[in-house]
């Protein structure tokens, strides 16, 4: 190449690789990918594209108009890099802040479109074309040192963040974290020090064109990491599960192949036309959908079809947190609807089959709910553990009142309490991982949120149960979730219930539940002493807790001291 070109050609071959680099996210894009890497694909070409012009500018005027683009890169694109370390490290940045730095960032870009015009950012600027190399001979105002600085701030902040990830969360890719230093690293030697390694040439378009190649990268282990998406994705992508959607005034949303296959009156329904407009279709699905919605707990049903039977199960659409209507989830039941319709067919051998298939079931159901309990606790700020501490606590208090007299507690009672402890904090899966992580003490607007988790831990609990045929352990459970932060007082959330007015249940895991938070560790406080403990357990009762859980507190005292000092040293 020709001396005084050779750059024009490294601006438009890095300006056309930038180009073919949004493309590939375009072919690749999921729903899973962060929308702060999406921004970074959409602006890095317009940025590259400044740069491309500006080395072919003949004049002044027309340098300083295509160099304003590539301002957007580092007002713009540095800010979407921070924002996208964040999103992808999970550390959440309060919507107030982000509301700021984007304002400061457009102030900085808008002092920068008075240059030529005013002496904040450039005091003086001249035009330099030595052999065709095109160049700008500047003077720095002070909004050019605020410039840098706040490149450089944010440079720092998305280091931190990823070094406070790399050694607090075990949860995000050590992978990912690696690919989210290099591409910062690369574009802050670039920015500072690219004049230094080519006095003629921006390195800067070569240093975005990286970090996209890196974000292609992190783009798609990401989708891998989603599991419960990618999950209902693989199950929808193999054709086993069949999805209809409806909204309330009977309209069709939409439904995929399987669901088509099985329903084929869903070829011939439009969407956003009701599905009443085709009459086959009406008789056999609006009746589901009146009986649902008339009582959302009878929610299955059944539909045979080519000497299958599918079950159906209808459960609410939500968007945005908000109910828009229903979705019909379809499955092959075929060979579950054959074994049960055999069941009439066989003598009490066949009878304690299926006993034992369904004690197996409620094996299965018991171990999901442990499950779900687990996966919620690992988003709290606990330092884990707290399920079976609290569930142990529970079976010593309740082995404490055998014998009283006033306690009358039968023993199915005292198994579906053990059972149902585990779902206590369900409803913490609805809380903000901002709020529920929170390393220190929350403001009133926090803790009105955290509250709300008891009566969303119970709506979870009343859906989960929704099926069972147990009526009593379902009561237990949801009393356990809704009501285990009511005080005898009446000073308690969520609806301030006093007195005999709480569930025995709930007294009773108020107890466990408070005592194993104030001898436990969190990432808050440390644990406190048992003394301690039992000193403010003693004056919360008859405030705090019911007066009768005194006699049996004290009982269980010696047990709930020994059990928590052999997990301390079972962890030491």
């Amino acid at each position: 190449m020709a001396g005084e070109n050779w750059f024009q050609w490294f601006y438009l071959i890095v300006f056309l690789l930038s180009i073919l680099m949004t493309l590939l996210y375009m072919y690749k894009w999921h729903k899973h990918f962060d929308v702060h890497i999406a921004m970074v694909f959409v602006l890095v070409p317009v940025v590259n594209l400044g740069y491309v012009l500006f080395s072919r500018a003949q004049s002044l005027d027309e340098a300083l108009s295509v160099n304003m683009l590539s301002f957007i890169g580092g007002c713009f694109l540095e800010l979407l890099i921070m924002l996208a370390v964040f999103s992808l490290c999970n550390v959440k940045m309060h919507r107030l802040l982000r509301c700021l730095l984007f304002l400061i960032s457009t102030g900085v870009f808008l002092s920068a479109l008075t240059i030529g015009r005013s002496k904040i950012f450039y005091t003086d600027v001249r035009f330099i074309n030595q052999n065709g190399i095109v160049a700008l001979s500047k003077d720095y105002g002070w909004m050019h040192t605020v410039f840098r600085a706040m490149v450089f701030v944010y440079f720092l902040i998305s280091l931190g963040v990823i070094i406070y990830t790399w050694f607090r969360k075990n949860q995000v890719s050590r992978k990912v974290l690696a690919l989210l230093f290099l591409p910062e690293v690369v574009a802050m030697i670039a920015f500072f020090g690219g004049r230094q390694i080519l006095p003629n040439v921006e390195l800067l378009p070569l240093a975005y064109l990286f970090a996209q190649v890196m974000y292609l990268i992190i783009a798609s282990r990401m989708a891998l990491y989603d599991v419960a998406e990618t999950a209902v994705d693989s199950l929808v992508e193999n054709g086993a599960v069949g999805l209809l959607s409806i909204d309330f005034k009977y309209h069709y949303l939409g439904s995929n192949e399987t669901a088509k296959e099985i329903f084929p009156a869903l070829h011939d329904l439009t969407v956003d036309l009701s599905v009443k407009r085709i009459k086959s279709f009406q008789d056999l699905v609006t009746p589901w959908l009146d009986t649902f919605q008339e009582n959302d707990t009878r929610c299955t049903q059944h539909y045979e079809k080519d000497s299958r039977i599918y079950l159906v199960k209808l459960s609410w659409l939500y968007n945005d947190q908000k109910r828009r209507g229903y979705q019909l989830t379809i499955t092959d039941d075929t060979e579950d609807q054959r074994f049960i319709r055999l069941i009439g067919r066989y003598n009490d051998d066949l009878q304690r089959q299926v006993a034992e298939k369904t004690a197996h079931i409620e094996e299965m159901h018991d171990q999901l709910i442990l499950s779900m309990a687990t996966m919620v606790e690992s988003r709290d700020n606990s330092t884990g553990g707290h399920i079976r501490r609290t569930s142990e606590g529970v079976r010593m208090l309740l082995d404490a009142m055998e014998g009283e007299e006033t306690a009358e507690l039968p023993e199915d009672f005292r198994k579906n309490l053990i059972k149902a402890a585990p779902m206590h904090d369900l409803g913490k899966i609805a809380v903000d991982d901002m709020i529920l992580r929170k390393p220190g003490r929350f403001t009133p607007e926090e803790f009105e949120k955290m509250k709300a988790h008891a009566a969303e831990g119970y709506r979870i609990v009343h859906e989960i149960l929704a099926g069972t045929d147990d009526a009593e352990f379902r009561r237990i459970a949801e009393n356990v979730a809704h009501y285990h932060h009511e005080r005898w007082d009446g000073s308690g959330y969520p609806d301030g219930l006093a007195g005999e007015a709480i569930p025995r249940e709930a007294r009773i895991m108020a107890v466990a539940d408070v005592y194993d938070a104030l001898v436990s560790k969190r990432v808050y406080k440390e644990k406190m002493s048992f003394e301690k403990a039992n000193g403010i357990i003693m004056d919360g009762m008859g405030s705090q807790f019911a007066p009768e859980m005194e006699a049996v507190y004290l009982r269980a005292r010696p047990k709930l001291e020994a059990y928590y000092s052999a997990m301390e040293t079972e962890t030491a």
